[in-house]
């Protein structure tokens, strides 16, 4: 199999969708694909209760995307994931939520690149892993190919990033709600291909509006990577053949049936642990999506989940509401 690079795939970060249950599924479907963690900002792993940094080692490869613009703050962080064994650490420069730029980090950190490249070297010093950027092509006014490359630069030459994930929509910081900041700017996967272009040495990969595998196909001709979003999510079972059409694998393509078993034991055991079953199931109402029983098979997770009492015995009697003559 070709050495490909890490990003050449992924599934982007997703606020209250990749969490570590999302991820296990996203794992028994793609092998290869890498996996990222929602936003953790560095005030919750800090000072936060709970464990922020939990994965299980089947989730490999995976990046946590960190929010935060201290780069003091980032470093302890970025070391944290390392000694935890992440395989990437990731700053978030694109979200436009009033929340993150209240906390200044996210989108409007585009128009401060000497600080993010502070952020990256104080990151890098401490960790051997990639650091990589995510970021928008541009923010408000601020979005001439000039404000981006400038930015890429400043990062890439002072901050020593080699990677960048670029949402090839600007984010309007003011106006937009987080869900039309992902519908509403226009995308412009040119001037991601410019950016490869003039910057080859970098790895670019894209993200945005990304629904097919032909789709990702097509982006490969340009650039090193695509991260698909909100389609993987709804849409799973779109990552069941990443790693044979994507990186070349031999290796036959699971049916849908055959993630369900094996999601089964991990359901159990986090169960055990004191997980909701709705927790973790609701990740899986799209596997079935566009086929027979589809809508029978996410109705009886969503009205049965929540029960008390309620265990694997629901995700087992949901898969029976899938026509037994389907070869899925």
């Amino acid at each position: 199999m070709k050495n490909f690079p890490l990003q050449r795939f992924s599934v982007a970060p997703m606020l209250d969708w990749t969490d570590r249950h999302c991820r296990y599924f996203h794992r028994l479907l793609s092998e290869h694909t890498l996996l990222y963690t929602e936003m953790v900002t560095t005030g919750a792993i800090i000072h936060g209760k709970g464990d922020f940094l939990q994965f299980s080692e089947q989730e490999h490869p995976i990046a946590l995307q960190l929010g935060g613009s201290n780069p003091t703050d980032l470093a302890h962080c970025a070391k944290l994931a390392q000694e935890r064994g992440y395989d990437e650490i990731n700053l978030n420069v694109g979200c436009p939520s009033d929340r993150v730029q209240n906390g200044k980090f996210g989108a409007c950190l585009m128009a401060e690149p000497e600080l993010v490249a502070d952020c990256m070297v104080a990151m890098r010093e401490v960790v051997d892993i990639p650091v990589t950027v995510k970021t928008r092509i541009g923010i408000d006014e601020q979005d001439s190919y000039e404000f981006l490359t400038r930015f890429v630069s400043l990062v890439s030459e002072k901050g020593g990033v080699e990677q960048f994930t670029i949402h090839a929509r600007k984010a309007w910081l003011s106006g937009l709600s987080p869900k039309e900041n992902r519908e509403i700017p226009e995308l412009d996967y040119p001037r991601a291909y410019q950016l490869k272009q003039d910057f080859p040495n970098l790895t670019i990969a894209i993200n945005g509006g990304v629904k097919t595998l032909e789709d990702s196909l097509v982006h490969l001709e340009h650039l090193d990577g695509v991260m698909v979003g909100r389609e993987a999510y709804q849409n799973p079972y779109i990552l069941a053949e990443v790693d044979q059409r994507l990186f070349g694998s031999d290796k036959p393509i699971k049916k849908r049936r055959q993630v369900v078993h094996e999601m089964l034991p991990y359901i159990e055991q986090e169960m055990a642990k004191g997980a909701s079953l709705g927790h973790i199931t609701r990740h899986m109402l799209g596997l079935f999506q566009a086929m027979p029983g589809a809508r029978q098979w996410r109705r009886y997770i969503s009205e049965n989940a929540h029960k008390p009492g309620s265990g694997v015995e629901v995700v087992q009697a949901a898969l029976a509401k899938i026509p037994a003559e389907l070869d899925v």
